[in-house]
């Protein structure tokens, strides 16, 4: 399978993945054809191909086939986001809005709860509720009293079910342990702190300075409180990073050990993200540098108990997240890894994407045209799409790769009654330079991600993007590599 270390196709005495040592086994060219910019695949059709065609009258249709539906439905994820932030981080591609006006909160909570009516008018009312996750912007820019009014109105909408995996994203600068507790006190029972990096050069050049110190206390105020699972997001890639400094980042959260690691790519695509203008570009390390990172972290992580989960994610072996990967339960979503049954999402607040059978909807991205539909009464879903029966073969055969690392042809054949070999010959056949390069391998059964290929899995489930096949046009991704 896919979760054992890289290792290099030549004879080397060196372990794999030794940290600080060069990753001399990767061409040049390789790197170069293969680390260029590509989708994270949270969905397929990726949100880049919704169209405004599917706007709120084809959404509410896709609730209509669900509620007419046979059988029971299975329980729904809620994600809810909060755009607002008090400064900004450069890096950062996120929908947001920067402002230290925390009346605002209260203002955008009358649009949320305006947009919960909608869902409840079309859902019913208490419908079962399984994964709940505020993101952001800067969940924790709501004080304490709107964050209980926010929950209290969810739990009102929906029942949270027993075993609820409930969390939320946490910029370390705006909680302490009392703002834990009271997030625990209703209901959160997983966190996130956005880390980034510990190197105060880098946290200076992205403009998010938090000590180590700081993330540390918090961590033992989260373990001392019992919260189930906290997760740590990082970013390499970042302005100033270099093999050094990022070496000492990783030794700092392996101290702190959290349950779960986020380790993202930085994609910088200033042309799209204007926080990004004030990046240098000369300071972005380069592809190879990049590289030696990505490879050094994962060094760290193995070296330290964790298993890696996928292309960005790493978990403690007793971690849900571990557990389901050894089980073959792992699927992916907007926020994702995740445990949670592939099912129906919603998504509220300004650009949240939700999920409705084989549809997606994403809302207004301005909070001026959010707030105008909802005052209509109308759905604030400005673009979407609806898959088509190739779409869902496709999705299945992209988040088999990018969860299990391995296409299992007679599995995609039972789900779909198809012949997969048949018909993804052309991809198939586009994957023999992959394989040719050590990423991955084709055998009459399955295709199988190698430890290598795990670098550059995206790539490998591009090849079945049809989407992307047809128009080449990656300048909107980010790096794979």
């Amino acid at each position: 399978m896919s979760t054992q270390p890289l290792s290099a196709p030549t004879q080397t005495s060196r372990a794999p993945f030794e940290p600080g040592a060069p990753v001399q086994f990767l061409p040049p060219a390789l790197l170069d054809r293969l680390g260029s910019a590509g989708p994270r695949y949270t969905s397929y059709p990726t949100a880049d191909r919704f169209v405004e065609a599917h706007g709120p009258e084809q959404h509410l249709q896709a609730l209509v086939q669900r509620a007419q539906g046979p059988g029971k439905v299975a329980p729904l994820s809620v994600y809810v986001h909060v755009p607002f932030c008090e400064s900004l981080c450069y890096y950062c591609a996120c929908n947001k809005i920067v402002t230290k006006h925390h009346e605002r909160g209260a203002e955008y909570l009358k649009l949320l709860d305006a947009e919960i009516d909608l869902w409840t008018r079309n859902l019913g009312s208490r419908a079962a509720v399984s994964q709940l996750h505020f993101g952001g912007g800067t969940p924790t820019f709501l004080s304490d009293d709107e964050l209980s009014q926010l929950a209290a109105r969810l739990r009102d909408a929906f029942e949270w079910l027993p075993g609820i995996e409930a969390s939320i994203e946490i910029d370390p600068r705006t909680v302490t342990r009392a703002r834990l507790a009271h997030l625990q006190s209703l209901g959160f029972n997983r966190i996130s702190y956005g880390v980034q990096d510990f190197d105060p050069k880098v946290q200076q050049a992205v403009h998010r300075v938090q000590p180590f110190e700081q993330v540390a206390q918090l961590m033992r105020d989260a373990r001392e409180l019992g919260f189930a699972s906290v997760n740590m997001d990082l970013i390499c890639g970042l302005p100033l990073q270099t093999a050094q400094s990022f070496a000492k980042t990783l030794a700092q959260v392996v101290q702190l050990r959290p349950d779960r690691i986020a380790l993202y790519a930085y994609a910088h695509l200033p042309t799209r993200f204007k926080a990004q203008r004030r990046i240098h570009t000369t300071d972005i390390p380069a592809a190879d540098v990049r590289l030696q990172l990505h490879a050094d972290a994962i060094a760290a992580f193995l070296a330290a108990g964790y298993e890696h989960i996928g292309m960005d994610h790493f978990a403690l072996p007793g971690d849900a997240l571990a557990q389901a990967k050894r089980q073959g339960r792992l699927h992916r979503n907007f926020q994702g890894y995740t445990v949670q049954p592939d099912g129906d999402l919603i998504g509220l607040g300004v650009s949240a994407i939700s999920r409705v059978g084989p549809t997606f909807a994403q809302n207004a991205k301005t909070i001026e045209e959010y707030a105008d539909a909802l005052a209509q009464g109308q759905w604030p879903v400005v673009r979407g799409i609806a898959s088509t029966r190739d779409d869902l073969v496709r999705r299945s055969a992209i988040m088999a790769l990018m969860c299990q690392g391995r296409l299992d042809f007679q599995a995609l054949a039972d789900a779909h009654l198809i012949d997969p070999k048949v018909y993804f010959a052309q991809e198939l056949e586009a994957l023999a330079s992959q394989a040719a390069d050590g990423l991955v391998q084709i055998s009459d059964q399955a295709v199988d991600v190698t430890p290598l290929g795990w670098f550059f899995v995206r790539s490998v489930a591009a090849v079945f993007d049809r989407h992307l096949q047809a128009d080449r046009a990656r300048e909107r991704y980010s790096k794979i590599i």
